[in-house]
């Protein structure tokens, strides 16, 4: 018998990331919407104590020079002006007694607020 070793995904530097319970949470909550015509929607925008924060939000637009790509059947879109500030970044689900919600784990942001909000 044959021993297989899990191999943690690797973590693209050219793009955003998203786990595998982020994209499942994702299809999950579009089912509940009933639609399947939306996308996941993250960007950045000037604002929060530390000057930049994240929107993740259901986007049923295309804009010119958004990136597109496919995590397990989920489209996620990125505008042209945030790709800089989310390449390398992985979005993931936490559902724990503490928190419960996507969370960013963003390469590029140098510091963050206290509530953790926004970042630099």
């Amino acid at each position: 018998m044959t021993e297989q070793l899990e191999t943690a995904p690797e973590i693209r530097t050219d793009s955003i990331n998203v786990s595998e319970t982020a994209s499942a949470k994702v299809k999950s909550l579009l089912a509940q919407e009933g639609r399947d015509d939306l996308q996941l929607r993250i960007a950045v925008q000037p604002g929060g104590c530390s000057g930049l924060r994240y929107q993740l939000f259901f986007d049923e637009r295309n804009l010119d020079g958004d990136v597109v790509t496919d995590f397990d059947g989920v489209a996620v879109v990125v505008d042209r002006m945030s790709v800089p500030y989310l390449n390398g970044a992985t979005i993931d689900f936490v559902d724990s007694i503490e928190k419960q919600g996507f969370t960013i784990d963003n390469p590029n942001a140098t510091g963050s607020c206290a509530c953790g909000d926004s970042f630099h």
